[in-house]
């Protein structure tokens, strides 16, 4: 990479060497490609959801490949917040790359209890609130459709986080703008735009699902375009900074989110069949801006022309 090229971006306070990051779910929790790829080139990784107790998820079959992309069912299995801290944090550590925690609830006391049991771990960089997870107290209703309830999570985690507080936003809404503009209002420090969509896949033998679930979220370049619309709504329409995601798979991908608005990018379905894309999108990236005779990625950020 050209020396005389800048990468960084300042995000939620920080500072990222670079704006590429890895998306939660489909990464792990980090660890597992430390011998694919050097996690310090990274600007940070997304970990998986995490739960106030380990969970085993969705059955078999979770995962199917549709046309442009693919369809999971994971069901949020994970190892659970206490064994993060106690197991994989310490290793995390050891790299030079912010570590961002995604973390989820079935109540907004279930996320606090998250952040509270994060809160004692040494080496997070910030919270990512994922809420399009069901809210068994409002009757399954997910909490990112609401933008009131969305906004009371957040607030409610603001007051208690001990690091930046950024809000992923589900594309299964009416209006994303308004649930930005409401989490924003509530504090948050960041916006991660966007989750997967909702979707199916039948088999016509069968007749029922491909997977062990009936739905499942859409990921993958199929759902790029939809992203990158909510992406330039949502920067629009907030001051706080914008991570997008989805369908990233390659250098000019991301250029396109960081032109629609997005400060940085996170890489998520492309990780499952080329581990090491992140690596090749920011060699890529600091070569366009070589290209294109602009020694920051910042001049990039925002430059769309109306």
């Amino acid at each position: 990479m050209d020396t005389a090229i800048s990468l960084a971006v300042r995000l939620a306070g920080l500072e990222f060497k670079n704006p590429v990051l890895t998306a939660s779910g489909t990464f792990g929790y980090g660890l597992e490609f430390v011998e694919i790829l050097d996690l310090s080139r990274l600007g940070g990784l997304v970990t998986k959801g995490l739960s106030v107790e380990p969970m085993d998820g969705n059955p078999p079959p979770r995962i199917v490949e549709t046309h442009g992309g693919m369809l999971n069912s994971i069901g949020l299995q994970n190892i659970g917040a206490r064994a993060f801290v106690r197991d994989k944090l310490p290793v995390l550590r050891g790299y030079d790359t912010h570590v961002i925690t995604n973390i989820f609830g079935f109540s907004i006391d279930d996320y606090l209890e998250v952040v509270r049991i994060l809160n004692d771990g040494d080496g997070i960089s910030a919270y990512e609130l994922n809420i399009s997870c069901p809210n068994v107290k409002k009757g399954g209703m997910e909490i990112g459709h609401d933008p009131a309830e969305a906004a009371r999570l957040t607030e409610k985690v603001k007051r208690i986080a001990r690091c930046p507080v950024l809000v992923k936003l589900s594309p299964n809404t009416s209006s994303i703008t308004e649930v930005a503009q409401s989490v924003e209002a509530a504090g948050a420090d960041g916006l991660s735009v966007i989750n997967t969509l909702l979707g199916m896949s039948v088999d016509i033998y069968r007749r029922r699902s491909r997977m062990g679930t009936a739905m499942g979220g859409l990921s993958g370049p199929a759902i790029k375009p939809i992203a990158l619309r909510m992406v330039r709504a949502v920067a629009q329409t907030v001051r706080i900074p914008v991570l997008g995601i989805g369908g990233i798979a390659s250098w000019q991908d991301a250029v396109e989110f960081l032109i629609a608005g997005a400060t940085a990018i996170q890489i998520g379905t492309a990780n499952y069949y080329e581990p090491r894309v992140s690596i090749h999108v920011i060699d890529g990236l600091a070569a366009y801006l070589r290209d294109m005779e602009m020694s920051s990625v910042q001049e990039l950020i925002g430059s769309f022309q109306d």
